[in-house]
C-alpha cells in the first residue's frame, strides 16, 4: 500500500478534495496540483475528466501500473454526480492509492455523494476549501488576499471600492487585482481603482446607495438608472440602500470616540466609520425610520410584490435622499 503524504500543503499527496461550489477556487485547486507534478516530472500525464466520462472500470484502466512508471494527475469534476458503481470503484482505489498518480476530486459538498466525501476524508484526503463567496465581507477578503499574494498593498479603501465596482464574480475580481497590480507602482489607492473602473463604479449599487443618504436625489438617479441598463440586480440595489442607511443609525445611536473603537463597536472597518460620519449630516432618527421603511416596500416590490421593480427603487431613492436632506 502506498505511504500516504497527508500534509495540507503538499500538493502531491495522493488524493486532493476541493471542495466547494466556487468556481474559480476550484479551478485554482487543480492548478496548484498540477503546476506541482509537472514540476517534479515535466512529462507528467495529466486526465480531467467530467463525473460522466468516469464510468465503472475508467479509473481502474486509468491508474494501471506503468511500465514507465510516469507521474499522473487524474481529475475528476463534480464527483458528487458519480455513479454508484462508479464510487464503489474509487472507494476500492481509495483503499491502496498508486504511488505515482495523484487523484484530485471535485465535490460540491452537501448531502449529495456524501458517502464519497466522507470516504475520501477518511483517506486522509488533502482537502482545499472552494466555498462560494455569499458575502461582501467575504469578497473584500479575497481581493486582499490577492493583493497580498502578489505581493502588494492596497489601501482599505482600494479593496472596497474594487468589491463595489466590479461584484460578486471572482475571476474578474482576482483579473482586476492583477491588471492594477501589473500596471501601477507603488501602494494602489481608491484613486487608482477609480481610474480604472470609472463607468463599472457607476453602475455599482454601492454608488447609487451613497449619492441616495448623501441627499443627492439627482445623482443618485442617475447610478441607479445606469445600474439597472447594465445589469446590476435590482436585490443588490435595495440591500446596498438598506446597508446605507442602517450604518447611518448605527453610527448616530453610537457613543462617540475614535473611528477605532467605533470600528469595534459596530463592527465597521474604520475608514467605513469616517465615509458615514461625513453622510450622516442632516439625518435624524425618524428620518433613517422613514428611509429604512421605503427601503423595505422597494425590497418587496423588487422581489415579486410589484409590477414595476424600476419604478419601486426609484421611489426608494427618492425616500432616501429626501430623509437625508429633511430629516423625515
Amino acid at each position: 500500500m502506498a505511504t500516504r503524504r497527508n500534509s495540507t500543503d503538499d500538493p502531491l499527496a495522493p488524493l486532493t478534495l476541493a471542495v466547494g461550489q466556487e468556481d474559480l477556487l476550484l479551478d485554482r485547486a487543480v492548478q496548484q496540483v498540477v503546476a506541482a507534478a509537472r514540476a517534479s516530472d515535466a512529462d507528467t500525464d495529466v486526465r480531467d475528466l467530467t463525473s460522466d466520462q468516469l464510468q465503472p472500470g475508467t479509473l481502474a484502466e486509468l491508474t494501471s501500473p506503468s511500465l514507465f512508471a510516469e507521474r499522473k494527475v487524474v481529475i475528476v469534476r463534480s464527483a458528487q454526480d458519480l455513479s454508484a458503481d462508479t464510487v464503489k470503484d474509487v472507494k476500492k482505489y481509495l483503499d491502496d492509492p498508486v504511488e505515482e498518480i495523484t487523484l484530485v476530486l471535485l465535490h460540491a459538498g452537501g448531502a449529495k455523494g456524501k458517502g464519497l466525501l466522507d470516504a475520501a476524508r477518511k483517506a486522509g484526503a488533502r482537502e482545499v476549501a472552494c466555498p462560494k463567496t455569499t458575502k461582501p465581507a467575504e469578497r473584500l477578503s479575497f481581493v486582499r488576499g490577492e493583493f497580498r499574494a502578489l505581493g502588494r498593498s492596497a489601501t482599505p479603501e482600494a479593496c472596497q471600492s474594487l468589491v463595489d465596482s466590479i461584484g460578486s464574480d471572482l475571476r474578474e475580481l482576482a483579473s482586476a487585482v492583477s491588471q492594477l497590480v501589473a500596471d501601477v507602482e507603488g501602494t494602489i489607492d481608491e484613486a487608482v481603482v477609480g481610474r480604472y473602473y470609472t463607468g463599472r463604479a457607476e453602475a455599482s449599487s454601492f454608488t447609487v446607495a451613497d449619492r441616495a443618504v448623501e441627499g443627492r436625489a439627482a445623482e443618485a438617479l442617475e447610478a441607479l438608472r445606469w445600474s439597472l441598463s447594465t445589469g446590476v440586480a435590482a436585490v443588490l440595489i435595495t440591500s446596498a440602500l438598506a446597508q446605507g442607511v442602517r450604518a447611518i443609525g448605527k453610527l448616530s445611536s453610537a457613543r462617540g470616540g475614535r473611528p477605532a473603537d467605533l470600528a469595534r463597536e459596530l463592527g465597521m472597518p474604520p475608514w467605513k466609520i469616517d465615509r458615514v460620519r461625513q453622510q450622516m449630516r442632516g439625518w435624524t432618527p425618524d428620518g433613517v425610520a422613514v428611509a429604512l421603511r421605503a427601503v423595505a416596500e422597494a425590497d418587496a416590490g423588487v422581489k415579486g410584490g410589484g409590477d414595476d421593480p424600476a419604478y419601486a427603487l426609484e421611489k426608494a431613492v427618492v425616500a432616501v435622499a429626501r430623509a437625508a436632506r429633511t430629516g423625515r
